[in-house]
């Protein structure tokens, strides 16, 4: 499939999105994000004071490299590797901060060529989760079920100019507060009641942790990581 259908979730109806603009600190750094689902989108619009937009677009990704973190090719720690290089961090401690530069050296994809990248959604109650992790508090079990399970979706992350010359406006729909900022906030709360409720959760034996990652000298295409499927591994 060539053309996908994208939306993205504003104050402001948005038909033609300005390649370089925004904030650089974002999950997959400077980019025009997007989602496929389109209440996603109408709840990312919506703050308690204002209504907004959800903008409608094709989006045509033939002859473009488009990188997906949550796809196969790609673990939980390339994800959050990714969110390391972007996103400013809390290093509380000297666990926190060797973990920091392991996962950057060994994790961290090589993402320069490309146009786009698709991957989890990670809002300020989930980047708890990842800070956890980073600060040997939360196993990577637990980091795992909380960006497959936790309903916030994937993100598109426009990054080139070739990706913004393949985005066609189609349309933009109203997004009204009084429905959708009550959903947004439905959605955080859930966000960190599940964050709680991994923190405060009975220690595993046999989970594994950041610094067990660093101990264990784990690898990019290490076996260890294979099959990170929720419930089977690294409980």
């Amino acid at each position: 499939m060539s053309a996908i259908t994208i939306y993205h979730g504003s104050r402001m109806i948005i038909k033609q999105p300005a390649f370089g603009v925004g904030n650089p600190r974002n999950d997959y750094g400077l980019g025009f994000y997007c989602t496929r689902e389109i209440e996603l989108a109408k709840e990312w619009a919506c703050t308690e004071e204002s209504s907004g937009y959800a903008n409608v677009y094709e989006f045509d990704l033939s002859g473009l490299t488009v990188t997906s973190l949550s796809g196969a090719d790609y673990s939980i720690l390339n994800w959050l590797a990714v969110l390391l290089d972007n996103r400013t961090f809390r290093v509380s401690n000297d666990v926190a901060a060797a973990g920091k530069a392991y996962l950057l050296d060994r994790f961290l994809p090589d993402l320069r060529d490309s146009d786009a990248i698709i991957g989890y959604r990670a809002n300020d109650s989930y980047f708890s989760f990842a800070n956890a992790f980073l600060n040997n508090t939360l196993s990577l079990a637990r980091l795992e079920r909380a960006m497959y399970l936790g309903g916030l979706g994937e993100q598109t992350a426009l990054r080139s100019p070739r990706s913004f010359e393949r985005l066609r406006f189609i349309r933009a729909e109203a997004a009204e507060k009084a429905i959708y900022y009550p959903k947004k906030s439905a959605r955080d709360q859930e966000a960190r009641s599940s964050y709680r409720q991994a923190r405060e959760a009975a220690p595993v034996v046999d989970a594994v942790y950041i610094l067990d990652i660093m101990r264990g000298g784990w690898q990019n295409d290490d076996p260890r990581l294979r099959g990170n499927i929720p419930g089977r591994r690294h409980e």
